[in-house]
Order: structure tokens, then sequence, then C-alpha cells
């Protein structure tokens, strides 16, 4: 089973989207198997990660903003693909640090996550996006 999923961003930060992978694997009548994610951009990742504690999400995003800074920070001088705006290729070398697939087993229906852990779609773009996740269960 495969299917396209739409998520609408407001900017730069992690946006879960872990009930509506669940609801998708109800939807299919999901059992035993393993449900496949792949983001279909290049400025924008996947992860796996706590959804108790809203800080974790501010921290994750406040490093890898020093991590990886604008194109118009001096540190960032040597960059040459900036003509999408200062926040493009920043974007691109996070995606290339962070993972941009998932592979989540599933028992019974369910994703196998542990009790905290929920997954996200993390948006490196500064504006607003529609990013589409491929999503695929066998």
């Amino acid at each position: 089973m495969q299917r396209l999923l739409d998520i609408e961003t407001r900017g730069s930060g992690l946006y879960e989207f872990t009930p509506r992978l669940q609801a998708w694997l109800r939807e299919i009548g999901a059992g035993d198997g393993l449900c496949t994610l792949l983001v279909r951009h290049t400025s924008a990742s996947l992860l796996i990660q706590e959804n108790a504690d809203a800080e974790v999400q501010t921290d994750l995003r406040g490093f890898f903003e020093r991590l990886v800074p604008p194109a118009d920070h001096p540190s960032m001088r040597f960059l040459r693909h900036t003509h999408e705006g200062p926040d493009d290729m920043p974007a691109h070398i996070k995606s290339a640090l962070l993972p941009v697939s998932l592979g989540i087993p599933v028992l019974e229906g369910r994703m196998m996550l542990g009790t905290w852990q929920g997954v996200y779609l993390f948006e490196h773009r500064a504006r607003p996006h529609r990013r589409q996740i491929a999503l695929h269960f066998a």
C-alpha cells in the first residue's frame, strides 16, 4: 500500500504527523510489517523524536540553526548556491545531515514507537511550504 501525505508548514521547525500516519495504517488495515517514509524534497528531513516536551523541538531547531546558519552569515561566505535565498543552501545541508527516509516496524497495525516518540517533518526553509511524504506499507 502506498500514499502521498501532504504537510503544510509555516516555516522552519518540526511538524509532528504521528496521528495522521497511525490513522493511515488503521485505514488500510495494516497488520504486521514495515512502514517506510520518504520526504520528497531536498530541503526538509524526517525524524523520530520526543513528543512529550516541546522544548526538545525548540532546542533541536536552535542547534541546527547554529550549526548551519543562513548563507548571509559571515561564516557561510563560501556558499555559491544562494539565488533562492539565504535559507536555501543551509536547508540542503541540514537535509544532507539528517534522515530523509525512515523505516518503522508495525505490529498488529500499530507503529512500534517508544512511549515518548513521535514522527516529525523537519522543515528547514524559513517560509511556508507544502511538503509531500511518500508512505509505503508492506
